[in-house]
């Protein structure tokens, strides 16, 4: 009768065992350095873009696959608050079984503002394309603080 497996002692076995196993990356270390892709859905925070501008802060997050009702953003204080939650639900029947399968998804961040700075009264968010865009306006007296500094 044939084997399974053949393995000859000393031989090289890592085409048995996959070489980039979370276990292995996590006890090498490698699992710190590891970019997103290969966590293969781990992430749990989407990448932020965070920019200044003369008149606002600009706050970009990437969210594929989200709807415009699953996110919340709120301002408290001075800290911009952003979540999300996703949830999925797929259902198939047949005569004689059936599947039932669930995926949930969240997320949230918090991005502390300069105080006295924001006018939280006209904060906009625009989600498309799988891009979730906050701009916090800053109040007309932040604005007018830009000024260049000569240096002797």
């Amino acid at each position: 009768m044939g084997s399974l497996m053949k393995v000859n002692n000393g031989a090289d076995t890592s085409s048995m065992f996959p070489r980039f196993t979370l276990f292995n990356d996590f006890l090498t270390g490698d699992f710190f350095n590891m970019p997103a892709e290969r966590l293969n859905g781990m992430r749990t925070l989407p990448p932020a873009n965070v920019k200044e501008t003369e008149r606002s802060f600009e706050f970009e997050l990437a969210a594929p696959g989200m709807d415009r009702k699953d996110f919340n953003v709120m301002i408290e204080g001075n800290t911009l608050k952003i979540s999300g939650t996703k949830e999925v639900s797929t259902e198939e029947k047949n005569s004689s079984w059936s599947r039932r399968e669930f995926s949930y998804e969240s997320f949230s961040r918090s991005f502390d503002l300069p105080e006295g700075k924001i006018d939280g009264k006209n904060i906009s968010a625009n989600y498309k394309n799988g891009m979730l865009l906050v701009s916090v306006p800053k109040t007309p007296e932040a604005q007018a603080l830009k000024r260049e500094i000569k240096v002797y």
